[in-house]
């Protein structure tokens, strides 16, 4: 039997499960059967916790198609609340080894138990062939994509560990996300595909996310994305470099910042049930 426990971050859901001394077989697969929401426990994924040689922790993430992604910043922040809850750890201050680099977690507890973290995402990467994304020119602001069936956007690409893309649009909540999201994400200018946010910018200050995440469809929230928001924001005039970001599943707040050229990520982190899984 496999001991889980199912987590979300501002919607964004996650199964847990501690792999430090007992490894997981094929975890693709094991992805796929546990995140379906009619077959299996319901998750955009699962996530395992492992020890790591130059972190305090090392997370691998699989999405519900069973790909593995680089890295998740909803996802990390209950990875924190995981490893401080069940006294894995009891720092307050945690390193994670992830795909995409070395992240540092700043954990905040209320009576006891962690309800929010702050992420250091590390710095965006805006050259294209880093994202990646094929094509000449050097950086993707504000770039024209066409589609297959005739549409095109303009799209700013950023890649905070993996890959994004940033349109902006008047009126995301009737946004035909299910039409477009996978177009885009399986576009040929993207060998590895790409995430996608379509956004809608309230005001210089706050925005609303919807995201077509790579490998799971439409979920309630995205972290790397709300990061990827913030940077195609400020890069476009539109917004400022610290922002609220709302999301179906929640709030969450980014942050820009110029010293140290890294993306700051606040949000909540929930736990919701734990179950056995039969191995």
């Amino acid at each position: 039997m496999i001991n889980f426990t199912k987590m979300h971050g501002t919607g964004n859901d996650y199964i847990f499960i501690d792999a430090r001394k007992k490894p997981v077989a094929k975890p693709e697969n094991l992805s796929i059967k546990m995140s379906n929401r009619h077959m299996g426990v319901g998750s955009d994924g699962i996530i395992l916790i492992l020890n790591s040689k130059i972190a305090d922790f090392k997370m691998r993430m699989f999405n519900s198609d069973g790909s593995e992604a680089e890295m998740c910043g909803n996802g990390i922040r209950c990875f924190g609340k995981f490893v401080y809850d069940r006294n894995i750890t009891d720092k307050k201050e945690i390193t994670i080894e992830t795909l995409a680099g070395i992240k540092h977690l700043k954990l905040i507890a209320k009576s006891g138990k962690i309800n929010q973290a702050i992420v250091n995402m590390g710095s965006p990467i805006l050259r294209r062939e880093l994202i990646p994304m094929i094509g000449k020119q050097s950086l993707v602001i504000n770039e024209t994509i066409q589609l297959v069936d005739g549409s095109s956007f303009e799209i700013t690409a950023v890649s905070m560990g993996n890959p994004h893309i940033v349109i902006f649009v008047e009126d995301v909540e009737n946004f035909p996300v299910e039409k477009y999201g996978p177009l885009l994400e399986h576009h040929e200018l993207f060998p590895q595909r790409t995430n996608v946010e379509f956004v809608q910018v309230i005001n210089s200050k706050e925005v609303i996310q919807r995201t077509w995440e790579r490998g799971a469809g439409e979920t309630l929230a995205c972290g790397t994305g709300a990061s990827a928001v913030t940077v195609a924001g400020s890069l476009t005039g539109q917004t400022e470099k610290e922002i609220t970001v709302r999301v179906k599943g929640g709030i969450l707040n980014s942050f820009w910042n110029e010293k140290d050229d890294s993306v700051y990520l606040t949000g909540p982190a929930v736990e919701v049930f734990t179950g056995t899984w039969p191995s």
